[in-house]
């Protein structure tokens, strides 16, 4: 397809977790478990001060709500223990994702990932559901000093494509993670999905039902 000169949208970018893969439901299969072994459960309100922030800010969050005398150290190695056995068995991509960036290759449209995860983990999952060549780069939790909602994330993706930010388009499943793109002056499109469906998007365009929503497509 023929480049659009006249198009509002000159990038995209993706967040990963819950948005271009399933991840954010096996996170929670994770905290669940780890929970358990300590006498506690995972519950939204949980769920929702973690969801889109970066694993070590999330751990300590988990610390703190449960009182825990566990280490982020120590939470981290044995979500890294539980997690790869779920990745194996049950990681994909999300309804619409491998459709949608494939068109956008189509279109010539310049093409990152924005994550909260960290480099080795979101070059991992990318590889295993065959996307990872199909972005220009991967911005993760080792490339910005401030995690989501802090904007700096996707100030970066910016200046990576070389856009203005109001003429990039933003994918996000969280509340934590559209405040980001918003807070950066990135077009942001909300697409939540189980556990999010509860959030609120304040300054998002659009709450899509899901990356292959026409909506979509009408932005670009």
């Amino acid at each position: 397809m023929p480049k659009n000169e006249g198009r509002a949208i000159d990038a995209v970018v993706f967040d990963l977790d819950g948005l271009l893969v399933n991840t954010e439901d096996l996170y929670q299969h994770v905290g669940t478990e780890m929970l358990r072994r300590r006498g506690h459960t995972f519950d939204g309100d949980l769920l929702d001060a973690m969801m889109g922030r970066p694993q070590k800010v999330a751990l300590q969050i988990m610390i703190d709500w449960h009182r825990l005398s566990d280490t982020i150290e120590t939470l981290a190695a044995e979500t890294k223990q539980i997690f790869q056995g779920l990745l194996d068995s049950r990681l994909a991509p999300m309804p619409g994702a491998v459709a949608l960036v494939e068109d956008l290759v189509e279109r010539g449209l310049p093409r990152g990932v924005a994550t909260s995860s960290g480099p080795d983990f979101a070059h991992d999952v990318l590889a295993r559901v065959g996307l990872l060549d199909r972005f220009g780069f991967v911005l993760t939790s080792a490339d910005v000093t401030h995690g989501k909602p802090h904007p700096e994330i996707y100030e970066t993706a910016a200046r990576r494509l070389g856009v203005e930010p109001g003429r990039m388009l933003v994918f996000e499943d969280s509340a934590t993670g559209c405040a980001a793109a918003v807070a950066a002056g990135a077009v942001a499109v909300a697409v939540p999905g189980g556990h999010s469906r509860r959030h609120e998007f304040p300054g998002a365009r659009c709450i899509a039902n899901s990356l292959a929503d026409p909506r979509i497509f009408e932005l670009l």
